[in-house]
């Protein structure tokens, strides 16, 4: 299930990464060699930059690569650094659900109002979708680390600030 979630997420956001480099490539190349650019390049890019922003979250939880505020840390038991753990995870998990079903409803208002984007028309229900879907599969990823609090933090906590 973790390898699945990195393929689909990392391929999500690859792919819309590479998106953006490619429509911000020909946008200034039209710009500079043909005096016009490409219609809508910045929608375009907005809506790129949510997938590949949204997309990456899970990624960042699944391996605890979130910035932690950890100086503390090496002055706390062990036992009181669980707890912590499971209580962060369990906050994170409950806020990233709740925001999930927040995006979902903000979805299905867009999708009933037709909410587009001003200039190219594109609906913007899909997106605001995929970033529920996203966030709730992020706090899941919180929300299995309640029960193993052990994962996650502890990769990370070489390359912590």
């Amino acid at each position: 299930m973790k390898k699945l979630l990195e393929t689909i997420c990392g391929v999500l956001a690859g792919v819309a990464l590479f998106g953006i480099m490619a429509l911000t490539f020909f946008d200034v190349g039209g710009r500079k060699l043909l005096s016009h650019s490409i219609t809508g390049s910045l929608e375009l890019t907005e809506l790129l930059m949510v997938v590949v922003i949204f997309a990456a979250l899970p990624l960042v939880s699944l391996r605890g690569e979130h910035v932690v505020f950890d100086s503390l840390d090496p002055y706390l038991p062990d036992a009181v650094r669980l707890v912590q753990r499971v209580l962060v995870h369990l906050l994170c998990g409950a806020a990233l659900m709740g925001l999930g079903v927040l995006m979902w409803q903000t979805g299905g208002n867009f999708l009933e109002s037709g909410e587009t984007t001003a200039q190219l028309k594109i609906l913007k229900a899909p997106f605001i979708y995929g970033m529920s879907v996203l966030c709730m599969l992020t706090g899941l990823v919180h929300l299995a680390f309640t029960i193993r609090p052990s994962q996650g933090m502890e990769e990370s906590e070489g390359g912590t600030l």
